[in-house]
């Protein structure tokens, strides 16, 4: 398919509601793509990590995983005995995950002290249509005050 840019945003939401404004204006979006350019890589620290708090986490990851396994053996056991292998799992899988979050973070030696949450950000946004649509989705998006010329 061509790159025909029909037109070019600043951000994402600018360009998804001219995407929503063609569908509501019955234009076949399924002829549309949003493409980002100038890829970056965001990471918004959150906080400082500590070996209290690596452990913290990797109980709560360590048990949902012990709970998954609990409840799978479980299915295989009679009477009160699956509420057993529920909590068995549950208690392993914490004090295992706990262990793990600790040492993990033990092994980094002060290198990576924080947490963060990572994410793609584009310095802009085209809104591309199929070749036998793109000068109709123009128009459209011209008369809803919509078009931003590439």
């Amino acid at each position: 398919m061509a790159w025909n840019t029909v037109a070019r945003y600043d951000d994402y939401t600018s360009a998804q509601a001219a995407v929503d404004r063609l569908s509501d204006d019955g234009f076949p979006v399924a002829e549309l793509s949003i493409i980002g350019s100038d890829l970056a890589l965001v990471e918004q620290v959150t906080g400082r990590l500590t070996k209290g708090k690596a452990a913290l986490s990797g109980a709560a990851s360590g048990a949902w995983f012990g709970l998954l396994f609990g409840v799978l053996l479980g299915m295989f056991t009679s009477g009160n005995g699956w509420l057993a292998m529920i909590a068995v799992g549950l208690g392993f899988g914490a004090v295992w995950g706990a262990a793990f979050g600790f040492l993990a973070h033990a092994a980094t030696k002060g290198r990576r002290d924080f947490t963060a949450v990572r994410s793609l950000a584009a310095r802009q946004y085209d809104v591309i249509a199929t070749a036998a649509q793109v000068d109709r989705a123009r128009v459209m998006l011209g008369q809803a005050g919509l078009l931003r010329v590439p």
